[in-house]
């Protein structure tokens, strides 16, 4: 099985903590707004990325 075209990363404290990949942006983007929910906090990092472009499409915490 191939990994989807948008994948979700997970950073904890700086070391990668989770990623994820799925084929639909609508249900990658749930995943990121969960996790955002979930981990959101001061350490965290979580970014959205569209594997196909190699675009970010949203990060948290959301940078200038």
């Amino acid at each position: 099985m191939t990994p989807g075209r948008y994948r979700v990363t997970l950073v904890l404290d700086g070391r990668p903590a989770l990623h994820g990949w799925w084929n639909a942006e609508p249900v990658a983007r749930r995943q990121f707004a969960g996790l955002v929910g979930q981990y959101g906090r001061p350490g965290t990092h979580i970014t959205l990325a569209d594997e196909e472009t190699g675009e970010t499409l949203t990060e948290w915490p959301a940078r200038p």
